[in-house]
């Protein structure tokens, strides 16, 4: 089922399928988040934003607006 990493509920889990490339911080793919990658929702903000997410062993506070451009596939 493909969804986005802001569609995510806390603990869930999916592997990064497509990225928006042009609306991505480049640090963000620095950090490894590019397709084939394992991502998981760990907490939500308590004003649901910034998500905290761990992606390629690393723990990242990514925007929300962000991560709605990141395509999953929920494992």
């Amino acid at each position: 089922m493909k969804t986005t990493i802001a569609n995510l509920k806390v603990g869930e889990k999916g592997v990064i399928e497509d990225i928006a490339l042009e609306n991505i911080p480049l640090t963000l793919l620095e950090m490894g988040c590019l397709p084939g990658i394992d991502v998981e929702l760990l907490q939500i903000a308590p004003l649901k934003d910034p998500l905290y997410i761990r992606v390629n062993g690393s723990y990242l506070a990514i925007r929300k607006e962000t991560a709605q451009q990141i395509t999953i596939s929920k494992l």
